[in-house]
């Protein structure tokens, strides 16, 4: 495939350039720089920005609100946002749950969810795994029983990331205990203001609380809030995932951790003389670069037989395994570059010493911590690598 872009996918990429120059908050990129906390109203601000433009579900097709682009033009708008600092778009509504209604979803539902979705007026929040079903999610319990016009649901959802700002969640429950445990899952949105829904956050270990648990007792949905046929749930489930795995690929924030770790280490000396001029240290940079270049092409190449399938195949897999990895390794060698100063919260560690630490490496430990989830979430890499062994090499 021709990797260079095209004078029009040049064009395109002045034009998203000029866009993020212009309309990107400049206190919004400053906190992505740093790695600051963004809150609710943060996403919101950014999420209207793109909304306004046209330019904010780039998966969807143009019928259903987004903008039609090719698979190489999201690749250079996602390349583009990172560079500059821009918030991630979160994912739960327009990467997930967008498309799956667009594939499964009855016209009614399309109607009523989608353009709420674009206008922010939805949070939808995921409710997958559960305590005794992660990577394992054939397994979850969460029961949803047939009564009349709605379904009662009971059960436990965790690891809700962003659930204490959604309105809505979407679930895998199961309608039918019969045959394989994968045949009697369905697919459900559910109002988080319905009674008997509890939200509990959860305190990580570099102190934030962006995930949670949510308890279900004796919930009543409407029947017509199911996706797709009652029992199909996993095929849904695995059409969603697909989706999911590659964004948490996140081959654009690699991309940007990279570069501020090559600048700080530009700049940062030890010994009297730079970090980067470490032997050791630059043979660990090129490795990461030539990983990320590799990774760039394998991007490219999936996104351009999506265009032909209308998903992610299980190549997405492959990029969710090599993604979080290099997201990973970079988050230890920054950590390993300040050394002592590598501290989540470095006013209170190093007191009045708290300027020695670069704005952008400031926040580096919670960092490092909080992505050790990446290779757990989304389906755990293991459980990627045997999805790759089953479906394409037949094992």
């Amino acid at each position: 495939m021709d990797l260079t872009y095209s004078p029009e996918e040049r064009a395109f990429q002045v034009e998203v350039r000029t866009f993020l120059a212009e309309q990107l908050p400049a206190d919004l990129s400053e906190k992505v720089r740093t790695g600051a906390e963004l809150t609710k109203s943060d996403h919101d601000r950014w999420h209207a920005a793109l909304n306004a433009k046209g330019w904010l579900a780039t998966t969807w097709p143009r019928g259903f609100g987004g903008p039609g682009w090719t698979p190489v033009q999201r690749h250079i708008f996602e390349e583009e946002c990172c560079r500059a600092f821009a918030p991630r778009i979160v994912p739960f509504g327009l990467h997930m749950l967008g498309p799956v209604l667009i594939e499964f979803g009855t016209p009614d539902q399309q109607q009523a969810y989608l353009p709420r979705i674009l206008s922010g007026a939805d949070w939808w929040c995921q409710g997958y795994s559960e305590p005794g079903a992660g990577s394992d999610l054939a397994s979850l319990k969460t029961r949803a029983v047939r009564d009349g016009d709605s379904y009662v649901v009971n059960g436990q959802k965790t690891w809700t990331t962003l659930g204490q700002y959604a309105n809505r969640i979407f679930c895998l429950v199961r309608t039918s205990a019969e045959g394989k445990p994968q045949q009697g899952i369905s697919f459900l949105l559910v109002d988080l203001d319905t009674p008997g829904i509890e939200m509990r956050p959860i305190r990580l270990i570099e102190g934030g609380c962006e995930v949670n648990e949510v308890f279900f007792t004796d919930v009543r949905v409407p029947v017509t809030n199911l996706v797709g046929a009652e029992n199909q749930g996993w095929t849904i489930a695995k059409f969603l995932l697909t989706h999911e795995r590659t964004n948490i690929a996140g081959l654009g924030f690699s991309i940007q951790a990279f570069e501020q770790l090559r600048s700080f280490a530009r700049r940062r000396r030890a010994n009297g003389k730079r970090l980067v001029d470490d032997p050791l240290f630059a043979a660990r940079l090129s490795e990461i670069e030539i990983d990320l270049e590799a990774m760039k092409i394998t991007n490219l190449r999936m996104l351009a037989e999506a265009r032909k399938t209308g998903a992610p195949g299980p190549e997405s897999s492959m990029l969710k395994i090599k993604g979080t990895q290099i997201r990973q390794v970079l988050n230890d060698l920054a950590r390993r570059a300040l050394g002592p100063a590598a501290v989540p919260f470095p006013s209170e560690v190093l007191g009045g010493n708290a300027a020695l630490v670069p704005p952008d490496q400031a926040m580096n430990a919670a960092r490092y911590f909080n992505n050790r989830k990446l290779s757990i979430f989304g389906g755990s890499n293991e459980i990627q690598r045997n999805i790759l062994a089953k479906a394409k090499l037949g094992l």
